[in-house]
């Protein structure tokens, strides 16, 4: 019996790691005999980096860098197995996370500590790229992360700009002579589900903004000052941002990277599943198990379990999906190969409790769940 378990992290509860962890303890009480394969994944959001290190055998770099508030906060680069390979995940630098809730503020956060973590991998000899640009506190259209490598974004007098999304109202002109030299000779692969344009009602300020802090006012607002910097970016490089789909992730640096970096913008969870190898992992297995926090109908438009049903079902494996909370529309799921979803939740309990307990949760869910599976596949085949 061989079971590939393969889960996205459970927001604010556990990381990708722990989440398998637990599947993997509760497939074991029913069958200690099964062979496990575990692969914790990501779509290109937090826990990105630590799903592309493990499972390449990588290390990560630690490094002092400007937080999105300010102030000086340790964050991390990943290279990958391959020794040549960069991974950079925003959240480490520029992240929610690294915000208390009471003092998010789009309006003054900042990317210039991803930025910095760019310029560090450069210094350190790196050329290939892999930026996770999910779960960011910022709406500053990546001006911060472009202040830090060098681009020099100047107001009507020729002074540059401070930092967050309210000083782009101020933006005049951009200066290039200064942009490092060494990104012109590097590839940028950025992994994000997230197809926004830079502004309007499905741009990154109105449709991130109010997740990191921003007022109905502040969102009218940035969505204004996204507009200036990028009438300004079309007018000094020729691209425009405006209306261009992907543009918007991640308070707008998904712009920033489409029109100064050498790059290419794929879905998250396709790179993670190329660089961690998941088709070769899936071959021959029984069954694949995967999850993530909330599973809906949103989670049919590529979110973690559905592009790893998708990478089995091209070999012919079913998939079962654990989460934390099922909402409405998962019947869209089966038919890509996902036969079953199951919540954790296993009697009348608050939120609080069950990311208090998620691990024992996942676990016995799990357990469950395989016994289910597989009694019924004995039944079926004494059937046919």
């Amino acid at each position: 019996m061989k079971i590939v378990i393969a889960p996205d992290s459970f927001k604010g509860s556990m990381s990708s790691i722990e989440a398998a962890n637990s599947i993997e303890k509760g497939i074991l009480q029913a069958f200690p005999q099964a062979e496990t394969i575990l692969l914790p994944v990501g779509d290109g959001g937090e826990g990105t980096l630590e799903t592309l290190v493990t499972a390449t055998g990588g290390k990560t770099i630690s490094v002092y860098v400007t937080g999105p508030l300010g102030g000086s906060i340790e964050a991390e680069y990943g290279i990958l197995g391959d020794g040549e390979t960069c991974v950079i995940e925003m959240a480490k630098a520029s992240g929610l996370v690294l915000v208390p809730s009471a003092q998010l503020n789009p309006l003054k956060a900042t990317t210039y500590g991803t930025g910095e973590l760019i310029k560090k991998a450069l210094d350190d000899g790196y050329k290939s790229f892999i930026l996770a640009l999910g779960g960011s506190a910022t709406n500053d259209g990546g001006a911060g992360m472009l202040q830090a490598l060098g681009l020099k974004i100047l107001d009507e007098n020729g002074e540059e700009i401070g930092f967050g999304g309210e000083q782009l109202r101020r933006v005049a002109s951009i200066d290039l002579s200064s942009f490092d030299s060494r990104i012109s000779q590097c590839t940028f692969l950025i992994a994000s589900d997230v197809q926004n344009p830079f502004i309007g009602p499905d741009g990154a300020s109105s449709v991130f903004g109010p997740q990191k802090g921003a007022s109905p006012e502040d969102v009218a607002f940035l969505d204004h000052c996204l507009y200036n910097f990028a009438e300004v970016i079309e007018k000094e490089t020729g691209v425009h941002l405006h209306d261009l789909p992907g543009a918007g992730a991640a308070g707008g640096i998904g712009g920033a990277f489409q029109a100064f970096f050498p790059s290419e913008m794929r879905r998250g969870i396709d790179v993670v599943i190329e660089y961690t190898k998941l088709n070769e992992l899936v071959e021959g297995a029984d069954l694949v198990i995967t999850g993530e926090g909330k599973v809906d109908f949103q989670t049919a438009s590529g979110k973690t379990p559905m592009g790893v049903a998708q990478t089995a079902l091209k070999k012919n494996v079913p998939t079962i999906i654990i989460a934390g909370s099922v909402g409405k529309g998962v019947e869209t799921l089966y038919q890509h190969g996902i036969v079953s979803v199951h919540s954790i939740i296993n009697r009348p309990m608050e939120l609080k409790e069950c990311m208090h307990n998620a691990k024992e949760l996942t676990e016995f869910a799990a357990e469950q769940v395989v016994r289910s599976f597989f009694y019924q596949t004995k039944i079926n085949s004494r059937m046919g």
